[in-house]
């Protein structure tokens, strides 16, 4: 039996980029919030600049009950799924953001309403065919004021492109108007870098300075970067990343209003017969405890929503809490073509010196993201954002591509590597992804986690659309590393999906119940006092990382529900 906890108002299932994020309006405003934590606190302490530790160790790989949670895959619902690897979802008070680049990038408009935006271009035949993209119940604009909000209270450096209407080159010339600046400036460039934006800019594109949230000064009582790196596989030991735990969670916990329940793991949401949510029960220390809530907020990465969402049956949702239109699980997508192949790697005939820096450190092109250019004839439609950047390390050196020019192994490659180590780089790419009816999540019972649950199952295959718009940036990129002097450059093969680590969908946002799970504020068509955060509400990718806008609609639907707390919490 387990042990029922005092009533709160708000119980919030995950304290990472999203759940963090959103106790914070909910405490100041005086709301009595439990937020209920897989992992704990990490002592910024143990973080070290150091690739072994950080890169071959693995700061995720290192938490159990992730790895007993990675999801299964398979091509279609006739094939075998497996596990393909491990996954970067992340059991700690602020989760993924402690060990994410910190890109904190805005959608723009076309993201918003791609499907009406194609429509009107081309036509609706250049619509990909079997997909189920919708148009985002919201615009940009509606957003706009909660992007700004996140900028401020996180701590984001950048330039911007479009202030009020007014282009600045400096920044993103191709970016949706801001209220405002930036808090911080960009990153600082380097050699490198700046030899690439002068390489776009004889190529007639228009190259920038991406944004990242981390500091380049001082920041609320947090230094500016250092540039030791590791951002992407380990967290900050100075705290100059902005990750919600040493942010927004510290400054819920502040107000007293906000009570965490650390290594506590989620196993159920409760319902009750009229629809509405009773609660979630969470073991920790061994024992079993039901934490009553007026209204829950389910903030668990992608994959995580949509299991525990389907791990909560009841009288009134027999096939899932909040599916009973089927939708939980619908509309699911990642980065495929971006993550999951289309790297574009060149060797130069000198030093390039990107052993140190930060991944969010480089410079990025949007020429050839969304619709900024005329998709006529090309055969699909979006676009992708090309970046390059710095931090490289020895062991990850080591590993290069030999561009044909010597064997994989024995004294040839060593010779090689010695002489070009320092002389390669890869780009990171991110193509925009659309959402399709043979791709979904379900639930595996032939891969159950120690607590005998099945875990998360993806059903996926690559589509015409995306690897046709991928091999067309691969182009682009070898075009503009040639411009910059490279004198090899080879194009990855591109890959069938996989996992991702941008994943969205699975609790789509939309007005429609019939399509959708979740209506235009976050909040369930069906159970509603249930809300949902993360990139699972989201039904476009846009050509770039989805946090800061994970974030932005965590703020919003936090807010909604203090604005309208006695309609929602009944």
């Amino acid at each position: 039996m387990a042990i029922r906890l005092k009533p709160v108002d708000v119980a919030v299932i995950g304290l990472g980029a999203a759940g963090g994020v959103a106790v914070l309006p909910l405490a100041r405003a005086g709301l009595q919030v439990a937020g209920i934590e897989a992992g704990g606190w990490m002592d910024p302490h143990s973080f070290h600049p150091d690739e072994i530790h950080n890169n071959v160790r693995g700061l995720v790989t290192s938490v159990p009950k992730t790895k007993h949670e990675v999801p299964t895959v398979r091509s279609d619902p006739s094939a075998p799924a497996r596990r393909i690897g491990n996954h970067p979802m992340m059991n700690a008070i602020g989760g993924t953001s402690i060990h994410y680049w910190a890109q904190s990038w805005r959608l723009k408009p076309w993201d918003f309403q791609t499907r009406s935006q194609i429509t009107r271009r081309y036509g609706a035949g250049a619509i990909p065919a079997g997909t189920t993209l919708e148009d985002w119940p919201l615009t940009y604009d509606e957003l706009e004021p909660f992007y700004d909000r996140v900028e401020y209270e996180l701590g984001v450096s950048g330039k911007a492109g479009n202030l009020q209407g007014r282009i600045d080159p400096a920044g993103n010339i191709f970016e949706a108007p801001r209220q405002r600046e930036y808090p911080m400036p960009p990153l600082r460039a380097t050699e490198f870098s700046e030899r690439m934006a002068e390489a776009a800019r004889k190529l007639g594109w228009h190259p920038f300075r991406p944004p990242a949230a981390i500091n380049t000064q001082p920041y609320r009582g947090r230094p500016g970067c250092a540039y030791h790196g590791f951002c992407g596989t380990g967290g900050c030991h100075i705290s100059a990343k902005n990750s919600t735990a040493v942010t927004t969670i510290p400054e819920a916990v502040r107000t007293k209003k906000l009570t965490i329940f650390d290594h506590a793991q989620m196993t159920r949401i409760g319902s009750g017969a009229d629809g509405r949510v009773t609660g979630v029960t969470y073991l920790r220390g061994g024992r079993e405890y039901f934490q009553p809530a007026r209204v829950v907020l389910l903030a668990s990465y992608t994959y995580e929503n949509t299991r525990l969402l389907l791990l909560s049956p009841s009288k009134a949702y027999p096939r899932g809490l909040a599916n009973n239109h089927g939708q939980v699980g619908r509309h699911y997508f990642g980065h495929w073509a971006g993550q999951n192949g289309a790297m574009v790697a060149a060797l130069f005939p000198f030093d390039i010196n990107v052993f140190y820096g930060l991944p969010a450190q480089g410079t990025t092109v949007d020429d050839w993201a969304d619709d900024q250019y005329d998709h006529a004839g090309l055969g699909f439609v979006g676009g992708t954002s090309l970046h390059v950047h710095t931090e490289l390390h020895p062991i990850e050196a080591a590993a290069m591509d030999t561009f044909g020019r010597a064997p994989g192994w024995g004294s040839g490659w060593k010779a090689f590597v010695r002489q070009n180590a320092a002389r390669w780089v890869a780009s990171y790419l991110q193509t925009s992804t659309f959402p399709y009816e043979s791709i979904f999540l379900d639930l595996d019972s032939g891969t159950r986690d120690p607590l005998g649950d099945p875990v998360c199952r993806v059903t996926t295959q690559a589509k015409p659309n995306e690897q046709r718009s991928a091999a067309f940036a691969q182009n682009k990129m070898e075009e503009w590393f040639r411009a910059a002097g490279a004198i090899a450059v080879v194009q990855a093969p591109l890959t069938g999906p996989a996992l991702s680590t941008h994943a969205y969908g699975g609790t789509r946002m939309g007005n429609d119940p019939e399509t959708n799970v979740v209506d235009r504020w976050g909040f369930s068509h069906e159970a509603p006092n249930l809300g949902i955060l993360g990139a699972s509400v989201m039904g476009t990718s846009g050509a770039r990382n989805p946090t800061l806008t994970v974030q932005a609609l965590a703020w919003r639907t936090a807010e909604r529900l203090v604005k309208s707390w006695k309609s929602i919490a009944g």
